[in-house]
């Protein structure tokens, strides 16, 4: 909010979000809204989407957010063609709320837990297909360990899903699809010492797959703001996490470089989104799937794809690798206000 109000662009200005009352189909008078607190505040979720149908574009999209999962996303990963885990979805081991046994006669019981052990394999993880922040997230080691932990589960709905046993791993932010930071990580240290990782850059090979990776996933999910994770096997990229469209980018955790890498890129794209937010029309970003599957089309066009113009940036503390891009400014075409929530 502060960087926004820094660059000082004309007739634009950030401020927190501030809600009195929220009435149907009457706007918040915000141009754009970038949303990072809707996920736990429902009443929020509900306000975003009622200034969204008139005309605030909200980074990231309420609707697409409320609709996307963890097992949606691996599903669509493997439809274009970016390497993912073997990834199954299973049932809450408890009974949701209101339902009865009768509620699951179309659920085969017991499962084929012989065919689904053999798809993923030992060891494996567990984790919420909605969930983030690694709770409930198991490491499993055999069927017995599985089944010892499946039932701890209670109603969460859970994903098995092979483990990647990674020579390097990424975190990735992605902005704007097109606005990338790649930054090496650790996520077997301490959380503070994650980006403190050790070890050699990676090849500029390996970074390119990685950000065409990151920019094709999120261009088809549709997201604003997210970041992407990957462990690399053998040479291969597997994303292993990319929904997470409240990201932390917290200084004390990413470190300093990154943390400005994210603020600045950020306002400047919020600042970009205020200057072509029009009333009256859907400002929303849609991603590639909704609008193959809104137009009746294929998911991946048989043309050959005209590759993603997008600026990307390397993020190291151990060793320094120079900037492939530059985020451009634009000149002042709006004057509305951009704000943060």
């Amino acid at each position: 909010m502060d960087r926004i109000n820094q660059k000082a662009e004309k007739n634009i200005s950030a401020e927190f979000v501030r809600i009195d009352k929220v009435m149907q189909a009457e706007p918040l008078d915000y141009a754009v809204i970038v949303d990072r607190i809707s996920q736990d505040v429902p009443f929020y979720r509900a306000a975003l989407k009622n200034a969204a149908i008139c005309g605030t574009a909200v980074i990231n999209n309420p609707f697409w957010w409320s609709a996307d999962e963890k097992f949606f996303n691996n599903a669509l990963a493997v439809k274009i063609g970016v390497p993912v885990p073997k990834t199954v979805i299973l049932p809450s081991k408890e009974l949701p709320d209101d339902t009865t046994d009768r509620s699951f006669r179309n659920l085969a019981y017991p499962l084929d837990w012989e065919g689904i052990f053999n798809y993923v394999g030992f060891p494996a993880y567990m984790k919420p297909f909605d969930g983030g922040g690694w709770k409930e997230v198991y490491k499993l080691e055999n069927k017995e360990d599985f089944f010892d932990k499946y039932n701890q589960t209670k109603q969460y709905v859970m994903m098995l899903q092979e483990e990647v046993i990674f020579d390097d791993y990424f975190r990735c932010y992605c902005i704007g699809g097109k606005h990338v930071r790649i930054m090496q990580y650790e996520p077997r240290n301490p959380h503070h010492l994650r980006y403190e990782h050790g070890k050699a850059p990676a090849s500029k090979k390996l970074l390119e797959t990685v950000k065409d990776y990151v920019i094709k996933l999120n261009q088809f999910l549709g997201y604003d703001f997210n970041t992407v994770e990957f462990a690399i096997r053998d040479g291969v990229p597997y994303a292993i996490d990319f929904c997470n469209p409240a990201p932390d980018a917290e200084v004390t955790s990413v470190g300093q470089e990154n943390f400005e890498w994210v603020v600045e890129t950020a306002a400047d794209y919020a600042i970009e989104r205020a200057k072509k937010q029009k009333d009256g029309i859907d400002n929303l970003t849609w991603g590639e799937y909704v609008q193959t599957s809104a137009a009746k089309t294929p998911l991946i066009s048989i043309k050959k794809a005209k590759p993603a113009k997008a600026d990307v940036s390397v993020g190291t503390i151990d060793s320094a690798i120079e900037t492939d891009g530059k985020a451009k400014k634009e000149k002042v075409v709006k004057g509305k206000k951009a704000v943060k929530a």
